[in-house]
């Protein structure tokens, strides 16, 4: 059975399948707290919201169909992957009773980014040195790019 849920709906995603990316920003990384002292640390982010139309996926075939290409798709790069056969009929029968899908036709995206866009060159710079050195997410590299673009 499928619903109109007779609004829109916002879901954050983002690089790739549903994620984004962040990350933790200390004063440290920022050459200006060493003279100035007046740096507090921040959470960087890029994402995507994508806006549209929500109906409710309360149908257990739709929902089972779906529960199967999620579990083939994360598990595929385990050594011996999860399948729902490997869990009794029953178990899985409840789990997936208890599932309410929501379907979203996209109707719009739109992105976002918190990048220390607000800082000095140097300090923007320096943080995004310092997540590549620590390798997180892409977030360095796009530090840089704002870095880059800020300086010109």
């Amino acid at each position: 059975m499928s619903r109109r849920a007779g609004g829109d709906a916002v879901a954050p995603c983002g690089p790739g399948r549903a994620r984004r990316s962040d990350a933790y920003i200390s004063p440290n990384w920022y050459p200006s707290k060493h003279e100035f002292h007046n740096q507090v640390p921040t959470w960087n982010y890029l994402v995507v919201h994508a806006h549209g139309r929500i109906t409710v996926r309360d149908d257990e075939r739709y929902v089972r169909r779906n529960v199967a290409k999620l579990t083939h798709m994360h598990e595929a790069s385990q050594p011996a992957p999860w399948k729902m056969g490997d869990a009794p009929k029953d178990f899985i029968d409840t789990m997936v009773k208890a599932i309410v899908a929501l379907e979203i036709e996209i109707t719009s995206l739109v992105g976002k980014s918190k990048l220390s866009q607000n800082k000095e060159v140097r300090d923007i710079q320096n943080a995004g040195e310092m997540l590549n050195a620590r390798n997180v997410n892409g977030m360095g590299e796009a530090m840089l790019a704002v870095a880059a673009a800020k300086s010109q």
